[in-house]
């Protein structure tokens, strides 16, 4: 599946000295691309039977609705705090300096749902692994997670051990 990485900017020094930034905004723009990439995580998850399709804030937005389309699975976002206006369920969790948030509406999965979740990027892992807590503290069960791209010198799959990881390009 590497053919996608065409598709990807590569910019260096961004968003700080030393640090190579991979932009899918050129791949988003690309009909082409932008359909392959929907219909390779539609067809690696298809036959799983997923109840929902959780999008991990932000860039999981953007790919998230479509799989759930083409799956027949509702759509769920995975949010920083603040953003969902219903009672919700948080699960912090470690960054490079400091920690973050994310959030869910607590009615957004019920007890038993299969969950797939999508995001542009495994890196470390920790937003991965916050976005399951959150899922299986609601009840549902985490079926398979899919990214655009995956770190691999970072580790972050490390994290994910036991569980049915897809990534469509490796860096």
């Amino acid at each position: 599946m590497d053919d996608l990485k065409s598709y990807i900017r590569e910019i260096p020094d961004y968003p700080k000295p030393g640090i190579l930034f991979y932009d899918i905004s050129t791949l988003l723009k690309d009909p082409l691309a932008l359909r392959m990439t929907v219909d390779r995580f539609a067809w690696l998850f298809s036959g799983m039977n997923a109840d929902k399709v959780v999008g991990i804030e932000s860039r999981g937005f953007m790919f998230g609705p479509s799989i759930s389309y083409s799956l027949n699975a509702g759509f769920v976002p995975v949010r920083k705090p603040g953003k969902l206006p219903a009672k919700t369920r948080s699960q912090e969790y470690d960054l490079e300096y400091g920690s973050d948030r994310l959030e869910v509406h607590e009615d957004a999965i019920e007890p038993g749902e299969r969950v797939v979740i999508v995001d542009d990027l495994l890196a470390t892992g920790g937003t991965a692994v916050a976005t399951i807590e959150l899922v299986e503290a609601l009840g549902g069960t985490v079926i398979g997670l899919g990214f655009i791209a995956e770190l691999t010198f970072l580790g972050g799959r490390r994290q994910l051990t036991g569980r049915w990881v897809e990534s469509l390009i490796t860096y």
